[in-house]
């Protein structure tokens, strides 16, 4: 079933529920390095956007968005926005991503300010990968 059909905008889900349907070390991995690298707490947020419908946790530091996490089943989305500000810095540091983050960085345009990458966070290399843009927009 949907993330967006299990909770809807009035039913808030707890963390555990949010873990149970992800159900990848991954998430818990993420979520504690932002929590405990950056000092930052998570917010529930409820979209209504049809690109990724439901709630989603955001993460922001000095109100900067660090990224913003879709839970799916089996694994969660990072959107993470490279800004013009990171641009060069990011591009370098995608000639040593995975594969699949050159790709990704390859075919998402920029707009609105900046490459909207929304990563699906599969394994630990694409996760390491996460944590680098993420460390690029907001040093540690």
């Amino acid at each position: 079933m949907l993330w967006s059909e299990l909770y809807g905008p009035e039913i808030v889900p707890a963390d555990k529920d949010i873990e149970t349907y992800i159900n990848s070390k991954l998430w818990l991995e993420l979520n504690e390095y932002l929590q405990k690298s950056y000092g930052v707490m998570p917010v529930k947020s409820y979209s209504k956007c049809s690109a990724q419908k439901g709630w989603n946790i955001k993460y922001q530091k000095a109100s900067k968005s660090l990224c913003t996490l879709y839970p799916m089943e089996g694994y969660f989305i990072a959107l993470v926005v490279i800004g013009i500000k990171e641009q060069t810095e990011a591009e370098l540091y995608i000639n040593a991503a995975t594969d699949y983050i050159k790709k990704l960085y390859e075919k998402t345009p920029f707009s609105a300010g900046g490459r909207w990458m929304m990563i699906s966070v599969t394994n630990e290399e694409i996760l390491n990968d996460v944590k680098r843009l993420i460390a690029i927009r907001k040093p540690v």
